[in-house]
């Protein structure tokens, strides 16, 4: 039998007050990313985070270099953060300057930054493993996230990083959600666009030092992306995308601190990103909205929509009706019987139905309005797009209706 003791413990913040801190920071550090990374998605420039998480690398290992090189603790996380911070601005200019001052494309500047800062850093994380203190360091967590060698400053420090980022993601929320979706608009309102964008990076690269240690830079990325895309499932508002994201990297960054405080073998920033992707999957499916399912409902509700129009203009034809799904579909609602033969109800919707057809035909006739022609699916009832009146002049035109007959 599972032992669940020790995950309620973590739970419920009563597994010790390091565990508990190392699991608000995670959860504030999801929220964090998934509001910040919104604004990048809806810019369509996701994968600047990319970039900017690779550049961190050489700034952790000349961080360490440099404090050991004073004396220091080489390990100090925010001398390691500062240090990644550096690199990651550094490289972020870069990828800003690229496309605006050549003919390069965002893309291809991406590319660069990232192949070459990455390239860089791994060189400088082979130097540092030469260093005789540089065996014991550990700075390969900061690839993969670790939260083993975590100390009470560590923690504390992710908390109040966290915190300030979500801060000014509030803070700016509303000149970053103009620029993402019409920057030319945004311009146009005196906004520096220009501003604004490093402002979305700039907040990304907050996130991506802040979580080095706890998520490591390659996964980072995936929680920069994956709350905002899984948030855009549920909603079709921009700022209820930033806040139902923020909630989605929230929820995945606890779970995930606290399956990994449960189970100590398993590592804090892949069981996060593995949390965050469960959530992806469950909204890829089931948002009321655009979800597969809700997809397919409304095609099958669409399809039979169709199938039952096709029916009763058949019916009003006094054709047989051929197709079995239609004959199930119109017997379902009492309007045949299981022999195809139309009852009273079925007769006077055929009839209506029918009668529809022509009056759409009057009315294209009357208005001479080719608009009307993209009004008229088949499916929308006339009633809906006509008043009463209208409609009346349509039936004083066609003249009294024709019954349909029975067997």
């Amino acid at each position: 039998m599972i032992d669940m003791g020790p995950f309620l413990d973590a739970l419920f913040l009563q597994a010790g007050y390091n565990v508990s801190l190392v699991t608000i920071g995670a959860a504030l550090l999801g929220f964090a990313a998934g509001a910040s990374g919104t604004f990048l998605f809806l810019r369509k420039r996701a994968l600047v985070s990319d970039g900017v998480a690779h550049a961190t690398l050489p700034g952790v290992a000349l961080a360490f270099m440099l404090m050991v090189a004073f004396g220091g603790d080489g390990r100090n996380l925010a001398g390691l953060m500062i240090g990644s911070a550096v690199t990651a601005g550094l490289g972020l200019l870069i990828m800003e300057w690229i496309p605006r001052r050549t003919r390069l494309s965002e893309d291809a500047a991406i590319g660069s930054v990232l192949g070459v800062f990455f390239g860089l850093g791994i060189v400088l994380l082979t130097v540092v493993q030469t260093m005789s203190s540089g065996r014991q360091a550990g700075l390969e967590s900061f690839l993969l996230g670790s939260t083993a060698g975590m100390l009470f400053n560590d923690a504390i420090t992710i908390v109040i990083g966290g915190s300030l980022v979500v801060f000014a993601t509030w803070l700016m929320r509303r000149p970053m959600t103009l620029v993402a979706f019409d920057s030319d608009y945004a311009a146009a309102m005196g906004y520096d666009v220009r501003r604004i964008d490093l402002l979305m990076m700039g907040l990304v690269m907050a996130v991506t030092v802040i979580g080095l240690k706890l998520v490591g830079l390659i996964l980072i990325v995936a929680m920069l992306i994956i709350p905002p895309v899984t948030a855009r499932f549920w909603t079709e508002r921009a700022q209820r995308v930033v806040w139902i994201a923020g909630g989605v990297g929230a929820v995945s960054g606890y779970l995930g601190a606290v399956i990994s405080a449960s189970a100590p073998a398993l590592p804090t920033g892949p069981i996060i990103v593995l949390v965050a992707a469960a959530v992806f999957v469950v909204s890829l499916f089931l948002a009321p909205g655009r979800g597969v399912l809700a997809a397919l409902l409304r095609h099958r509700r669409f399809q039979a929509r169709v199938h039952r129009r096709q029916g009763l203009l058949a019916l009003a034809a006094q054709h047989p009706i051929r197709e079995a799904y239609t004959l199930r579909l119109l017997s379902r609602e009492g309007l045949v019987r299981a022999d195809g033969v139309p009852t009273d109800a079925g007769r006077a919707q055929a009839a209506k139905v029918a009668r529809d057809e022509r009056r759409w035909d009057v009315a294209r006739e009357i208005n001479q309005d080719a608009g009307l022609a993209g009004l008229y699916d088949g499916l929308t009832p006339i009633e809906k797009v006509f008043t009463a009146d209208e409609i009346a002049e349509f039936d004083r035109r066609l003249g009294p209706p024709t019954a349909i007959g029975g067997a």
